[in-house]
């Protein structure tokens, strides 16, 4: 990609309702440079979490050396590992002190996908980053990534794009993989990207 750095979603566009920032993630574009090269995808599934009386939030008991990032700035990658296996990243959001994330959990890749591949050992490009362990994988993120600022043009990791297209059809869903707060319509998907 080229100088896309007035494109990069500015700290204002993190610190409003999780929801909202959940829906309007959609269609925006995650990238991740890792030194020389660049991988890209369309965001097309998100979920939202908040903080206390959010059963299924990291932040659901307060503020723990786990979820100190969510009760931070917006507009910070929070990721961490699942099950010790996957990393996860989401974005933080709300006003600092008010906990909340957007989890990330699928992308339509555009831009590296030779390298996606190779990381991930998957030929089929519709399943390079079909889930958010899987995305991670493909995009090279990982737990050195936690805490970087996405809204720098100087950071390796950060997601970019004009308004959310009024066009987008969205699907909205529990959130899965959950235990906690499955009731929640807390997960947004994008029809037909």
């Amino acid at each position: 990609m080229n100088d896309c750095s007035r494109f990069i979603l500015k700290r204002s566009f993190f610190q409003r309702d999780t929801a909202l920032v959940a829906k309007d993630l959609l269609g925006k574009i995650l990238v991740k440079r890792s030194g020389t090269e660049t991988s890209s995808g369309i965001i097309i599934e998100t979920e939202a979490y908040y903080g206390i009386g959010d059963p299924a939030s990291h932040a659901f008991r307060g503020m723990t050396p786990r979820s100190r990032l969510m009760f931070g700035e917006a507009g910070i990658a929070y990721v961490y590992l699942c099950y010790g296996m996957y990393w996860l990243l989401n974005t933080v959001t709300e006003e600092e002190g008010i906990p909340g994330a957007v989890l990330i959990r699928g992308l339509k890749p555009l831009e590296g996908i030779e390298s996606m591949k190779k990381r991930r050992n998957v030929n089929d490009k519709k399943r390079l980053t079909c889930g958010p362990g899987k995305l991670t994988i493909a995009m090279d993120i990982k737990g050195t990534d936690n805490g970087r600022d996405m809204t720098v043009k100087e950071s390796s990791l950060y997601i970019m794009g004009p308004g959310r297209s009024s066009e987008l059809k969205i699907e909205n869903t529990s959130r899965i993989g959950i235990t906690d707060g499955k009731e929640r319509m807390l997960r947004y998907i994008a029809i037909g990207l």
